[in-house]
């Protein structure tokens, strides 16, 4: 990991729940994934997010269209990268292009409430997720 994407990268860690909540599926965690100013209250539902994505066993989320405030959020891009080892080939590949696409997206929905700095430390955290997930394919001679 590179240390520009430390901080982004701390916080996220720093904001995972310490035990696993069950019964909540990802169906009632959409907030968290547009939720994405620093308040208790969307901290919280990113920690919801995340753990919903992270405890799936269905891991069709991972085929889902994420929308600029996902991206910005980071919860997706932190549990393909925390769940690459979990993923097929195939979510391998579809993982990449979204973090790969992360950045345009960011970018285009900028009139969209995502300030510049939030646009940026995404955008830096979708390139470390790509190239990690870039390298998992490699490392089991995943087809592109």
């Amino acid at each position: 990991m590179s240390i520009q994407s430390w901080p982004f990268a701390l916080a996220v860690v720093l904001t995972l729940p310490l035990a696993a909540c069950s019964g909540v599926g990802i169906e009632d965690t959409k907030a968290g994934f547009s939720c994405i100013d620093d308040s208790p209250e969307c901290v919280g539902q990113r920690q919801t997010a995340l753990n919903a994505l992270m405890t799936s066993e269905d891991k069709s989320w991972v085929k889902e269209t994420a929308t600029p405030q996902a991206h910005a959020s980071g919860v997706r891009l932190f549990a393909l990268r925390a769940r690459k080892a979990d993923l097929s080939c195939e979510e391998l590949a579809h993982g990449r292009r979204e973090a790969e696409s992360a950045p345009k997206v960011l970018k285009s929905a900028a009139n969209q409430g995502l300030t510049p700095a939030q646009i940026s430390r995404a955008s830096m955290f979708a390139a470390e997720v790509s190239k990690e997930l870039s390298a998992e394919m490699r490392r089991r001679h995943c087809k592109a």
